[in-house]
């Protein structure tokens, strides 16, 4: 019944949204708590972190409930207190993300690619993200979050509700929804997360529907981290982003576009760097010790570096008299100082980043490239006050306030317009991008600069390279993926993509037996086999539903049946019915027949559009060849110098 079927897969989509909010929450708590653990603990409970320890207390007032763990042990010697803190802050980091590459490791080792989507994976998963990201590494949680979601929602369909288990469409149209509710609670931003399968899911762009649920499944997983605010602050937003003053300057586009420049041209040498590490470590020994790689780049990411999550916080965070000077980023004496460090420390997590991505724990790219352009926009916007209260009669700054005492210029919204520049060179994400930061800021105000400076870290990196992290990874993976890009052929037609008859597998109607289907089964790997009739095109027959048809046939029992012929055609079979096998049912419904004529730009529309996995090309009837999915992703991913370099087996 279709009210029934509705009923279905709106309870697959609210449970989906309820259970990734829930989890999403907990895990942040989680992570929160073993970050914390690895420097001190709270005098009258282990399991508070820092911020539930210090509850209640005043801005700006002591806490003296959080005892580090050289006050816990009562040593006084500053040497030795150091010591201590520093071998257990790197013990447990090594220990944390020694656990996550293990449970990683047990995916690749069988679950990812036989049951990417099973429960075991999502257990397996979500814990090794909480224990990644306590780890200190240089890495985020929106890529595991989206994962854990669709897994959520593979559960419903697959356990509760098996009718969707077998329907491939539905089932990709309730993963698009997961996926968007996944990116809403990694960043406490429903409209991103919708906005986010708008711009980079092709499900999202072909179907109205799609794009409702993952709406209700993004508001629903929103309302669902609020209700248990694991932040503490009563918001969404994981960066409160509070400035004095809302309004900005013309002038001030000068240095947001220049961050806007830098953000593209680092975010392409991120993309390439981290390319040649993959294929580095995939091509050494270190391919074979995944465990020890991690174990021991988390000891040395922990000696020289500390969490993301906190340096980012302060750096958004204009000045206050009220508040504490986090990181002395307030003090005017110490410009030099501050400036070389904020670069120092981008230019550290840059390398860090370019590594982390990319080894066996569950990684994302957007907090670790969140961190290298707020670095850089906060050092931008402190030389751009440093020049304003040098010059404050200038020209230029005849907008602000003569007074230099009287702000005009936020660095901590110069962070925010830094980190919107490296996440734009990156992703080359566009629109969901400014979204997904305003909403994690709470910078509504500032939209139209941040705007601005993902258009120009676009252009510069779209200049440098086509492609953003996520398509080169889906490169190397050679994973049958379209990029949603705009081709334009020079002339050429199908006949020069397609593959000709001469070299096609082909299934001979009435001529080929039983056992000649079993060899070709065995021999070729193809999903499907075109089947000719002489050299009439009779049909496409799909590997699944040849070997579910033929599988009662190869038994001891069954010799006599696999001489008999394979017929697709009974209407013209010229066999008596003992000599034949009716293998009709086998043939696709609907197989899209060209021309070779045509060109090859509409070939490639085709399979944009229409998400097929083969045309076949014939004329007056008879079979003159095939493209399929991967032709066009080769043809597609043919700049790229490293397509199918970390692909399985290569």
């Amino acid at each position: 019944m279709p009210i029934l079927e509705a009923a279905r897969m709106w309870f697959v989509v609210i449970m989906t949204g309820m259970g990734i909010g829930i989890a999403g929450a907990w895990l942040d708590v989680l992570v929160r708590w073993l970050s914390d653990i690895r420097e001190g603990r709270c005098s009258y409970g282990f399991f508070y972190n820092e911020v539930a320890c210090c509850s209640g207390l005043d801005p700006g007032e002591v806490c003296r409930e959080w005892q580090t763990w050289s006050e816990y042990f009562h040593i006084r010697s500053i040497f030795g207190g150091s010591l201590l803190q520093a071998f257990i802050y790197v013990a447990l980091a090594v220990c944390f993300a020694g656990s996550a590459a293990f449970w990683f490791t047990q995916i690749l080792g069988g679950y990812v690619f036989d049951a990417f989507l099973s429960p075991w994976t999502l257990f397996i998963k979500a814990l090794g993200l909480a224990l990644a990201v306590a780890s200190g590494l240089s890495l985020g949680k929106e890529g595991p979050l989206v994962h854990v979601a669709c897994c959520m929602a593979y559960f419903l369909m697959t356990y509760l509700f098996k009718g969707f288990a077998n329907n491939e469409a539905q089932k990709r149209k309730l993963l698009a929804a997961a996926a968007a509710a996944g990116v809403s609670v990694a960043f406490g931003s429903p409209l991103g997360g919708v906005l986010f399968g708008l711009e980079e899911l092709d499900t999202f762009s072909n179907e109205s529907d799609v794009m409702w649920r993952g709406f209700v499944a993004s508001a629903v997983a929103a309302v669902s981290l609020q209700w248990i605010d694991p932040f503490g602050t009563a918001k969404l937003v994981l960066f409160q982003v509070t400035f004095v003053d809302d309004t900005w300057r013309a002038f001030e586009l000068i240095p947001w576009i220049t961050l806007g420049v830098i953000g593209g041209v680092l975010g392409s040498f991120l993309i390439k760097l981290n390319v040649e590490i993959a294929l580095y470590r995939r091509n050494s020994i270190l391919t074979g010790w995944p465990v020890l790689e991690v174990v021991s780049f988390s000891a040395f990411t922990a000696a020289i570096s500390y969490l993301s999550s906190e340096l980012v916080a302060n750096l958004f965070q204009e000045c206050d008299p009220n508040k504490g000077d986090y990181h002395g980023l307030c003090n005017p004496t110490a410009l030099t100082q501050n400036v070389f460090l904020l670069i120092l420390t981008a230019a550290v997590k840059f390398f860090l980043t370019a590594y982390t991505f990319g080894m066996m724990v569950p990684a994302g790219i957007f907090l670790p490239t969140i961190t290298i352009g707020a670095c850089l926009g906060r050092a931008v916007g402190l030389l751009t006050q440093a020049l304003y209260r040098a010059y404050p009669t200038a020209w230029i700054f005849l907008s602000c306030p003569p007074d230099p005492s009287v702000r005009c210029i936020s660095p901590g919204f110069y962070a925010v317009i830094g980190a919107s520049a490296m996440l734009g060179g990156v992703t080359r994400m566009t629109i969901s991008l400014v979204v997904i930061l305003f909403e994690l800021t709470g910078a509504l105000s500032h939209v139209l600069p941040i705007m601005i400076c993902v258009m120009t870290s676009k252009w510069v990196g779209d200049a440098l390279g086509k492609d953003g992290i996520y398509s080169v990874w889906i490169a190397m993976r050679n994973y049958p993926w379209l990029p949603p890009v705009d081709y334009h052929d020079k002339g050429e037609t199908g006949a020069n993509l397609m593959r000709p008859r001469l070299q096609l597998v082909v299934i001979d109607d009435e001529v080929t037996t039983i056992n000649g289907l079993d060899n070709i089964l065995n021999e070729c790997h193809y999903h499907g086999f075109p089947v000719v009739r002489g050299n009439q095109f009779v049909g496409y027959a799909a590997r699944e539903k040849l070997q579910l048809e033929i599988e009662h046939l190869l038994t001891e029992d069954a010799r006599a049946e696999r001489l008999k012929k394979c017929s697709f055609s009974p209407e013209q079979s010229m066999l008596p019915w003992e000599e034949k096998i009716d293998l009709s049912k086998t043939l696709e419904d609907a197989v899209l027949q060209l021309r070779k004529e045509v060109p090859q730009e509409l070939v490639v529309n085709m399979f944009q559009k229409l998400s097929l996995r083969q045309i076949i090309f014939t004329r007056e009837g008879e079979l003159t060849g095939i493209v399929t999915k991967s032709d066009i992703v080769e043809l597609l991913t043919r700049h790229f110098p490293h397509t199918g370099g970390l692909k399985e087996g290569h």
